[in-house]
């Protein structure tokens, strides 16, 4: 379990390919202090590390996860936001984000607004429910609030200090996002799901 408060930014140094897999060796200041079988965020996709090598780390994403998020489009030299689960008892200063991203969203503009930046983004209209206005929304593991939605957009505003220490600032119009949905609304709509089938 995540909060979508982002830790750090890493480097993808090496991609390598085995059957439908592709693994990612990723260099941050954070990899000294990782361990094997750890859990840990890549653009809000939850990847088991399972190896450390000096500053970098390696992690390897199954077709499943390729098919669901923007990882596959990866190449080296991608900056990549990282967080590391979060400890029970702690702040919870984003919202809670399981690290299963949902689907992908595009962006459709990035405007600088002279201190902050606003961004709009294009997401798959069988996911409306799930993206409220003035609710959560996980952009790139980045905890964000969603405003302005329609039935297949929503925009974000973001702040000097979210801007410079994530990649968000290298979020341009065309970009390709990982998306997470809040997951009370996810069962809120399971619920209400089940029980208009009863």
């Amino acid at each position: 379990m995540f909060t979508g408060i982002i830790e750090t930014t890493g480097l993808v140094k090496k991609i390598s390919s085995q059957g439908t897999n592709l693994s990612f060796w990723i260099s941050s200041g954070l990899s000294v202090e990782l361990k094997v079988d750890q859990s840990l965020a890549h653009d809000g996709v939850c990847l088991t590390v399972e190896a450390i090598e000096g500053d970098m780390h390696r992690v390897t994403a199954v077709q499943e996860t390729l098919q669901k998020t923007a990882l596959g489009n990866w190449q080296s030299g991608r900056l990549v936001n990282l967080e590391r689960a979060m400890v029970l008892g702690g702040r919870l200063d984003g919202h809670l984000v399981q690290g299963h991203v949902d689907a992908t969203g595009t962006c459709i503009s990035a405007e600088n607004k002279d201190g902050s930046w606003l961004y709009r983004f294009s997401f798959p209209v069988a996911f409306a429910a799930l993206v409220i206005e003035k609710g959560s929304i996980c952009v790139n593991g980045i905890s964000l609030t969603a405003f302005n939605v329609s039935k297949d957009a929503f925009s974000i505003a973001v702040i000097p200090y979210t801007y410079e220490h994530t990649n968000i600032r290298e979020v341009v119009a065309g970009s390709v996002v990982n998306l997470e949905f809040d997951m009370l609304g996810k069962y809120i709509l399971r619920k209400a799901f089940v029980e208009s089938k009863n």
